[in-house]
């Protein structure tokens, strides 16, 4: 999930801290000692040097394009992908999104582009390559450890079910990326993109600004095209956040589309995967492609009959038109720069023929925070011990994970330490008073102050920026607040929330987010293509190695 201090604030917003002046800090990250520092990037011809790349930027439909005419095989674009994450995740600019290498990718790669010769495609995923967060399963010869070194040799024994669904849709499995270390729910003084297995990674744009997270590394990968699309989870903000700081599109949907068994867990009410892709449509082909009832995960029944397995078919350049709007006014004050990117952004929905309304979502949901904290920290406990005790790590608790990073303390916990987790451990069952109390308040109010809004003002969704700028990355100090936070809303609800590139300031990307009522993912994808394709604000990652002059 997205870092918040629950604990200090029990706010909404997370961290009360000082909005972000862009250009007046330095981000200077002390490494571990036993961590060889980074060969400094060449700073005077990024663009020359990382983005004479011949897929890059390239969507899926151009690489099936490119497969079907013979130009490229499954493979020849596996290669080439594994080459760019070789030039520049591992060297050059050192972006350390990559935590891990799928040894089976080129053979998988082989076997589909035996499939495409027999005159057999699977579908639109068919020969892609895809990049996935390693809190994920996958029944191969890859580990899966949520960044941490106490799951070290942690082979799964089967696939997670939405990797067997990606499968059964012909993409190939390249390889797992970093992430915050427990999905962000380790410490109360966090630093987003690092985990003690796989090390910071580093945000494309600027390149000691921290790429958000916990999706961190599945966002870098896409943006710098390590991949051609890539899958996060989220809790709370970790598949929007990175989307938005990173210029992609990232799809948080409802709780049920897309199973969660085989995945890592924080929260069986807020967890779920999502899409990260550089557009709307491959965000919702990749979508499509990882829907499905499971049996080992009861809430997907709530899913049949209202997934649909073709979103793509909701892509309207003129989705906008009649459509209504609501606006969360507090995101209306605060940084200019960023604040004249939001009044922009509501400019191109009126230039398309929306009706634009303000409304007051968060001033609804100011005294959840803590509620919500709650919620998490029953259900990770419970959620992990269960994971845990089926598992081939070689911790089997939660408490046997506490214990590890204890005796292993200066390689896993170097800058900040488990707060979170011990806390976890204090807590009782899932029938405790306290959790099924502030379960009720926060998914309840969230629920209700959502579908009121939409209700009380006829609108078709809630939009917003998606979060602050990036913040510098500061492993001495942990994260801190850049303001403009939107996440939480539609995390605790469980309901579907869609960021697109809205901008960028000091070549900090920032997104801008569309929320609905539950499985209203096909009506989201139908506004944020037709605002994604008025206002064309991606932008290619240049790799600058500072804001600083």
């Amino acid at each position: 999930m997205k870092r918040r201090n629950f604990l200090k604030t029990g706010s909404i917003a997370g961290l009360a801290l000082t909005t972000l002046m862009v250009g007046d800090t330095a981000c200077n990250t002390p490494a571990p000692a036993d961590e060889k520092k980074p060969e400094k990037p060449q700073e005077h011809q990024p663009a020359v040097a990382y983005n004479d790349f011949v897929l890059n930027e390239i969507t899926i439909d151009a690489l099936q394009q490119k497969m079907k005419s013979g130009a490229y095989t499954s493979r020849s674009i596996c290669e080439l992908y594994l080459k760019r994450i070789d030039a520049i995740d591992k060297k050059g600019p050192r972006l350390n999104a990559v935590i891990e290498l799928n040894p089976e990718a080129l053979q998988i790669a082989d076997e589909l582009d035996q499939e495409r010769k027999a005159g057999k495609i699977r579908g639109p995923m068919h020969g892609i390559p895809v990049l996935i967060k390693d809190n994920i399963n996958t029944g191969d010869k890859m580990t899966t450890t949520a960044g941490a070194l106490a799951l070290e040799g942690n082979y799964a024994f089967k696939d997670a079910f939405i990797i067997q669904q990606l499968r059964k849709a012909g993409a190939v499995l390249l390889g797992k990326t970093n992430l915050s270390e427990w999905a962000n729910f380790r410490s109360n003084r966090s630093t987003s993109a690092w985990s003690s297995r796989g090390g910071q990674t580093k945000m494309p744009y600027i390149l000691d600004r921290n790429p958000s997270g916990s999706s961190s590394g599945s966002g870098s990968a896409v943006a710098a095209n390590l991949c051609a699309v890539a899958i996060g989870t989220e809790t709370d903000g970790s598949v929007v956040s990175p989307a938005s700081v990173n210029s992609i599109v990232g799809i948080k949907p409802t709780v049920g589309l897309l199973s969660r068994s085989g995945i890592i867990p924080i929260s069986k009410t807020q967890d779920t995967a999502g899409p990260m892709a550089r557009t709307v449509t491959d965000a919702a082909i990749l979508l499509g492609a990882l829907t499905g009832v499971d049996a080992e995960d009861a809430v997907t029944a709530s899913s049949l009959g209202k997934a649909k397995g073709g979103y793509t078919t909701y892509l309207d350049v003129n989705g906008l038109q009649g459509k209504r709007i609501g606006i969360e006014k507090s995101f209306l004050k605060g940084n200019d720069a960023v604040v004249a990117l939001i009044q922009n952004a509501i400019e191109v929905l009126k230039r398309k023929g929306a009706t634009v309304v303000e409304v007051e979502l968060l001033k609804q949901l100011k005294n959840v925070g803590q509620a919500e904290f709650t919620v998490l920290i029953y259900e990770f406990k419970d959620g992990v011990d269960s994971y845990l005790a089926k598992a081939r790590a070689r911790v089997k608790s939660l408490k046997e994970v506490v214990d590890f990073n204890n005796r292993n303390a200066a390689k896993a916990m170097p800058f900040f330490k488990q707060e979170t987790l011990e806390l976890a451990l204090t807590k009782g069952g899932l029938k405790s008073k306290e959790y099924l109390a502030a379960l009720k308040k926060t998914t309840g109010t969230s629920r209700n102050a959502i579908d009121s809004i939409l209700k009380a003002n006829r609108l078709d969704a809630i939009a917003g920026p998606t979060n602050g700028l990036a913040c510098c990355i500061d492993l001495a100090n942990g994260d801190y607040d850049t303001g403009f936070s939107f996440s939480s809303p539609a995390a605790m609800a469980g309901y579907p929330h869609i960021t697109v590139p809205m901008g960028a300031v000091h070549n900090l990307p920032i997104g801008f987010s569309f929320l609905g009522t539950a499985y209203n993912e096909g009506e989201l994808i139908t506004l944020a293509y037709a605002f994604e394709q008025a206002n064309k604000k991606r932008i290619v990652p240049q790799f600058i190695s500072s804001l600083m002059i």
